[in-house]
């Protein structure tokens, strides 16, 4: 595979990183990782797509090498806003595929600025950090937040004495990775310091915002989407997020299409990588025909 170009843009003070392939006159596919991931798990679908689009994978703040949000927050809507600003800077209009937390952060800024987004794929991306506690706010549940914020203060990385452990972590973690890609997710997503490698990732994107979005919330942002949604669901995947609040996430969207990756988990673009990209391009090969027909 080539390697991609690196590249800075500023979001809400801070500088966030995203790597490019392919030409920029060609139509901009943006791809967002997962919570504590980062932009280089996507080279091989990246590799897929570069020939048709102007591939961007972006690194979420706080991850990969993108500037911690210090003294500031992790939630959906400030990852919104650096989503919106990327995609204002490649000409204000792109095709999204997100998975997980990307997924639901690319969900949520096409409620809020559905004429932004061209279509949007997400991978077991709905529903993802939404609140649905009964109880709503209370003073055990603000008591609670506060002293897990207060937590994180104490805590250190861990240092993985080689690359080698870092690699098994993620093998452990994923035990469908081959060794090689396990390699490469390690390599990129881990800094060297004295005595090995620490996760590039900032330990405190790991805590939750005091006012997350609730379910209803987001009924009423995904009612908003104007652009076509596909939601691709793993078979063997332990946090498959086919439906939302008791029925199937098809009713939740304007036009809305689910597909299931048989025999892959929650990381489906690593553990089935052909029929990942194989349903991505023929959804985004149907809104090219139907652009260049209405050309």
């Amino acid at each position: 595979m080539s390697e991609p170009w690196q590249h800075f843009y500023q979001s809400q003070r801070l500088r966030l990183s995203y790597w490019t392939w392919g030409d920029a006159a060609n139509p901009p596919l943006v791809l967002l990782h997962g919570g504590r991931d980062h932009a280089r798990s996507w080279d091989q679908v990246a590799e897929a797509f570069r020939d048709d689009y102007h591939v961007l994978a972006a690194d979420l703040r706080g991850h990969g090498d993108s500037e911690y949000a210090k003294g500031s927050l992790y939630g959906l809507p400030e990852h919104a806003l650096d989503l919106y600003a990327l995609i204002q800077l490649v000409g204000g209009r792109a095709t999204v595929v997100g998975h997980s937390f990307g997924g639901a952060i690319s969900l949520l800024t096409a409620g809020m600025f559905p004429e932004c987004f061209d279509r949007i794929v997400s991978l077991e991306g709905a529903g993802a950090r939404m609140e649905n506690d009964p109880d709503g706010i209370t003073p055990k549940s603000m008591r609670d937040w506060a002293l897990q914020s207060r937590s994180f203060e104490q805590r250190t990385p861990r240092v993985y004495p080689t690359i080698e452990e870092a690699r098994d972590r993620m093998q452990d973690a994923n035990p469908q990775l081959s060794a090689e890609m396990a390699m490469h997710l390690a390599r990129w997503g881990t800094l060297g310091i004295d005595g090995g490698y620490v996760w590039k990732f900032d330990p405190w994107v790991r805590g939750r915002v005091p006012f997350e979005l609730r379910g209803e919330d987001m009924e009423q942002l995904w009612a908003a989407i104007t652009s076509p949604v596909l939601h691709l669901i793993g078979g063997k995947s332990q946090q498959r997020r086919d439906d939302f609040r008791g029925r199937s996430l098809d009713n939740y969207f304007t036009d809305s299409r689910t597909a299931v990756v048989p025999d892959a988990g929650h990381w489906m673009h690593h553990d089935q990588l052909a029929i990942t990209v194989q349903h991505v391009r023929a959804f985004l090969d149907e809104g090219r025909a139907a652009s260049e027909a209405a050309s």
